[in-house]
């Protein structure tokens, strides 16, 4: 493994924080909320549809910047979507679908916090002298208010919002706007985060040494093509 660089980027969500991991755990405990108003449906039955839903709406790549720059819309449609599919084409009670899906958005909320030593690793990058810039997807509102939550914004020297800034990863020009905000190079340069393509493959395509953070212990997808320099379980392996 090389010594520690001259500059990392990180992502944020499922990398320093815990935030949209396990989707389908998160569902099921929101839909036991609505057991009743789901009846004669099990809950695991209307959970099991609803993130089978939204798999397959979140796979489609032509879609997926509009919709993860409105998340409150998306989940939405995400429940109808979900609901229609689980009573054979039945449109589901309007109503229902903004409780349910604006519950799951509170409920991640909640649930939101930093991974264990994510915090501490990034204060003592800092100590030891590597420029650290966050790249993050996502609506500027949204993302702002996790900077401002959790007090990311002293431990970085670049904070990089999809929604404030006009473009995201995996455009070549997220990566090189943090890097040339950093004043530095691919070669001086790690990538870190939990999404092959954003935080793996693409940064891969210029050079940057890529570290992909598999929180869950799941491992590489059975055939996968991207292959990351380095896999950690938790951030603190990037201080061994």
């Amino acid at each position: 493994m090389p010594k520690l660089p001259r500059a990392i980027l990180f992502d944020l969500d499922d990398t320093i924080l815990s935030a949209y991991g396990r989707p389908e755990l998160a569902w099921r405990e929101v839909v036991r909320e609505f057991q009743r108003e789901l009846l004669p449906f099990p809950t695991d039955e209307a959970a099991l549809a609803i993130n089978d839903y939204a798999r397959v709406f979140w796979s489609d790549d032509t879609q997926h910047k509009h919709w993860r720059l409105n998340l409150v819309a998306a989940r939405r449609a995400i429940v109808a979507g979900g609901l229609r599919n689980l009573s054979d084409g039945d449109e589901p009670d309007p109503s229902l679908v903004v409780r349910l899906a604006d519950r799951f958005s509170s409920f991640r909320e909640e649930q939101m916090a930093f991974f264990p030593g994510a915090c501490e690793t990034i204060d003592r990058l800092k100590e030891l002298g590597v420029l650290l810039a966050l790249v993050t997807n996502g609506a500027a509102e949204t993302q702002r208010a996790k900077v401002v939550r959790f007090d990311l914004a002293p431990r970085f020297h670049h904070i990089q919002i999809e929604g404030e800034h006009g473009f995201g990863k995996p455009e070549e020009r997220a990566y090189l706007h943090a890097m040339e905000t950093l004043g530095v190079g691919p070669a001086d340069t790690w990538m870190v985060g939990d999404n092959l393509e954003w935080e793996v493959a693409a940064p891969q395509r210029l050079g940057i040494y890529s570290i992909w953070h598999d929180a869950h212990g799941e491992g590489l997808p059975e055939g996968s093509p991207i292959k990351p320099d380095r896999i950690i379980r938790s951030l603190t392996e990037l201080l061994d």
